[in-house]
């Protein structure tokens, strides 16, 4: 799948950050740094095998082994809703050896929680967007649901009584189910889990009715036959999936709401470090490989520019900051 298959939403996204991509200055500060790396790199995924962030860190790792000369070392560090694996990278030593792959939650978390987590801004330096992917609104293979409407239609009848799996509280499927729930104007119970695919296992078994996940996670068990998907997500269909429709199709119109993904380094890293990093990941991003797995599970690349990531986040931020708000969603500690 190329840029112009993607769906408009995304490839709006992805046109904007790739345009920057495109001025890397070619040194990145390789004379200060001419022995970066010389051993293993951590790369910290704040959450357990089988979800879409580990999927996304499973593809890129052994890449940039290969292309960095040094072990990628992925470590799963689940909990409290990705908090405990960003804080482990936020006090880890700031020499470019630990870094952070997590999804938009990495900004949304701060926004949801009462207690005192992090500071995006001053705790993190990003390093680069890597991509974004749509999401499936799904239910079991033995659900009843064969539509959206089936679905919703039902929670109206039984108010509380359907309930949406979330990988995390704050994650981009969580924020999903809100906005769905709140424009349906439904009762529809969250039930977070430790990471997708936890979440997963229990939509599969029935133990919850209704999830809505990101493509690389969701698809597979769909394709399998295991989970049906009732919508997308994004503002268009898919070209690879003609016949599901839209959620914006399905009566919610202007509906767009898909994952993303960016790698973080420790405030304080040096810059030559963040650089090659991002340069490593934008060269991965381009190796056959991992180009046909990412278009295997509908992955929209981007491998933005430290800049342009930046501002990325600033205006994912806001969209956040108002949708929270509107939800009234948070998390007391």
């Amino acid at each position: 799948m190329n840029i112009h298959d993607t769906p408009p939403s995304l490839r709006r996204r992805s046109l904007l950050l790739l345009a920057a991509a495109g001025t890397v200055a070619a040194p990145f500060g390789l004379a200060n740094a001419a022995d970066y790396p010389n051993k293993p790199i951590k790369l910290i995924v704040p959450f357990p095998p089988g979800g879409s962030v580990d999927t996304v860190a499973r593809t890129l790792a052994p890449q940039l082994q290969q292309q960095l000369n040094q072990p990628v070392v992925i470590e799963n560090r689940p909990g409290a809703n990705s908090v405990l694996g960003a804080q482990s990278v936020k006090r880890a030593a700031p020499d470019g050896y630990t870094i952070l792959l997590n999804a938009s939650l990495q900004v949304v978390n701060p926004l949801i929680m009462t207690a005192t987590t992090y500071d995006q801004d001053k705790d993190f330096a990003p390093i680069t967007y890597v991509g974004a992917l749509p999401q499936l609104v799904l239910v079991s293979a033995s659900s009843p649901y064969n539509s959206l409407k089936d679905m919703l239609d039902d929670a109206r009848k039984r108010p509380g009584e359907v309930q949406w799996a979330t990988a995390a509280y704050g994650a981009a499927g969580h924020l999903a189910a809100e906005l769905l729930a709140s424009k349906a104007q439904v009762k529809m119970p969250i039930v977070p889990y430790k990471g997708g695919g936890p979440a997963l296992n229990d939509l599969i078994g029935g133990h919850v009715q209704a999830m809505i996940e990101p493509m690389a996670s969701a698809y597979p068990q769909v394709k399998g036959g295991r989970l049906k998907a009732l919508a997308v997500t994004t503002a268009k269909r898919l070209p690879d999936l003609p016949d599901l429709p839209t959620v914006a199709e399905s009566g919610f119109s202007g509906f767009d709401m898909p994952s993303w993904y960016g790698f973080w380094a420790p405030t304080g890293t040096p810059s030559a470090a963040v650089a090659r990093i991002n340069a490593e990941v934008r060269t991965a991003m381009q190796a056959p490989a991992v180009v046909s797995k990412f278009s295997s599970m509908f992955f929209q690349p981007v491998a933005s520019s430290l800049t342009e990531f930046s501002t990325f986040i600033q205006r994912e931020t806001s969209m956040y900051k108002e949708l929270v708000a509107s939800a009234k969603i948070r998390i007391e500690e």
